[in-house]
């Protein structure tokens, strides 16, 4: 017999966790403050499950599924789970929960499915603590696996081991984090959009071109503008914001003030008509401009620029063997190309008193469709027609930015890496659930722990402490434990 799940709240959140929950085979009671919602929730929920049905994706009977509306808070008095799916206001889960301790049963788990809030704030006041935990769903709840669980300081170990196997039953996938502000995925993520917003509000390169090269050249299924055109910037601001107010205002969380001018406009994304991009008939996110056409160079010359080969396999030019141990490949003209590491390309030229192209960095370059790059400042026109002219004949769509230093995957990416290595170091959860929640939870192509191991945890902390030194910004201060991975040559993940 499965036991009785209560949801209360019954939004899209609510509505989609009663609907895995029924679908599992629990009777499922279903509560909403404002009249009408549990009764339409319930109604949509079979109606997606007869869709559903008829696209062979389940046999289940939508009609036979144990859905009731609830009329009142005392009527969830069977339940032996509570999942509450209401506004994210600490004050009204508060009392929520208060007042359903009076109602159940001494061992029914009281869940909140809080994206932000502490699990221990939540439980202060409450006559048995142990029994409170988070449990954050990920939106829509019915396809997405991800299911974090969120002891609180008081929360009982078999209250956690409980709850995670009810959810585990329902095909979800579990980690465990502490209860600290944004948890795993709503943490580790923010660097996705914040370099982005950066690189914008910088004029390095149209949102265009950012979500082509994060998607063409990192894997990622999204771009950082065109998701948070989906999720609405209202949202993904609120998130930002709540997580940098938490932190003291830790300028690694920081919200951005173009996103910010945004929401204030009324630009909330898809959901208004109009975001960053424009949505419609007619609209929507346009094609990212790439370089013209140019030619390949004869020949390339290849002074122990290991990281640049795998991209050098793909032209078909011939690869002449240096003599210098400087980590550039040498074109024809005699500009540098040089694999970013943070530091801008007028930097290096300055360094090696050469014209340089700066490369950004790939998931795989063997596979990856895009590139972008980036000249120092007095680069000859030719040079850089070269260098282009070399990486299109690798099959790559070339997207030339301004000098900004870490180009745009590498300085995302490490920056995923880095606050990854510190939830890592601060407890928050282990390697193997930071890497599973943000493949799962953001649909991240290789979780951030592994990518810092497949770049090697000394290039990434070269990368994010050139960015600090660059910018002298506190944003971008390395990780302890990643620096120590550094020094000793261990693994992240």
């Amino acid at each position: 017999m499965h036991q009785t799940v209560a949801i209360v709240g019954a939004g899209t959140m609510g509505a989609g966790i009663a609907q895995v929950a029924a679908l599992a085979g629990h009777p499922v009671l279903l509560l909403d403050a404002e009249p009408g919602a549990a009764g339409r929730a319930a109604a949509g929920i079979r109606d997606r499950v007869k869709a559903l049905v008829a696209r062979g994706k389940t046999d289940a009977d939508p009609d036979a599924l144990d859905l009731t509306t609830a009329p009142s808070l005392e009527s969830l008095a069977p339940a032996r789970i509570v999942i509450e799916a209401i506004v994210e206001d600490l004050t009204a889960k508060r009392a929520l929960f208060n007042d359903l301790e009076r109602v159940v049963a001494p061992d029914c788990i009281l869940a909140s499915n809080t994206s932000s809030l502490s699990p221990t704030a939540i439980a202060a006041g409450a006559a048995h603590p142990e029994r409170i935990l988070g449990l954050h769903f990920f939106n829509p709840v019915p396809r997405m696996r991800l299911v974090e669980v969120i002891s609180g300081t008081g929360t009982a170990a078999d209250v956690a081991d409980r709850a995670a196997d009810l959810v585990t039953g329902w095909g979800k996938t579990v980690v465990r984090a502490a209860p600290t502000p944004g948890f795993i995925v709503n943490r580790v993520a923010r660097p996705f959009y914040a370099e982005a917003w950066r690189l914008l509000t910088e004029r390095a390169a149209p949102p265009e071109t950012i979500d082509a090269v994060l998607t063409g050249a990192a894997g990622f299924p999204m771009g950082p503008f065109a998701l948070m055109d989906l999720i609405g910037h209202d949202v993904n601001e609120a998130v930002t914001r709540s997580v940098w107010t938490a932190f003291a205002q830790d300028p690694r969380f920081e919200p951005s003030r173009a996103q910010r001018d945004l929401v204030e406009a009324g630009r909330l994304g898809r959901k208004t008509g109009h975001g960053v991009y424009r949505y419609g008939a007619d609209a929507g996110p346009s094609a990212a401009a790439t370089a013209p056409p140019c030619s390949a160079p004869p020949k390339v010359i290849d002074h122990s620029a290991a990281d640049l080969r795998a991209l050098m396999a793909r032209t078909g030019v011939p690869v002449l063997e240096g003599c210098r141990d400087t980590g550039v490949m040498e074109l024809p003209g005699g500009a540098l190309l040089v694999r970013s590491t943070g530091v801008t390309a007028t930097e290096l030229a300055a360094r090696h008193d050469a014209p340089v192209i700066v490369v950004d960095r790939t998931l795989d370059d063997t596979t990856a469709t895009a590139i972008a790059i980036a000249a120092s400042d007095g680069c000859p026109g030719d040079a850089l027609r070269e260098a282009t002219g070399l990486l299109q004949a690798a099959g790559l769509a070339v997207h030339v930015i301004d000098d900004a230093p870490g180009l745009i995957v590498t300085r995302t990416v490490a920056m995923l890496v880095n606050l990854a290595a510190d939830a890592l170091h601060q407890g928050v959860a282990d390697a193997a659930d930071i890497d599973t929640a943000m493949r799962l939870g953001a649909g991240h192509p290789l979780g951030p722990l592994t990518w810092g191991d497949r770049w090697g945890a000394d290039t990434v902390h070269a990368i994010v402490t050139n960015l600090h030194h660059g910018y002298g910004d506190p944003r971008y201060r390395p990780s302890p434990l990643l620096r120590r991975r550094a020094l000793s040559g261990g693994r992240l993940a």
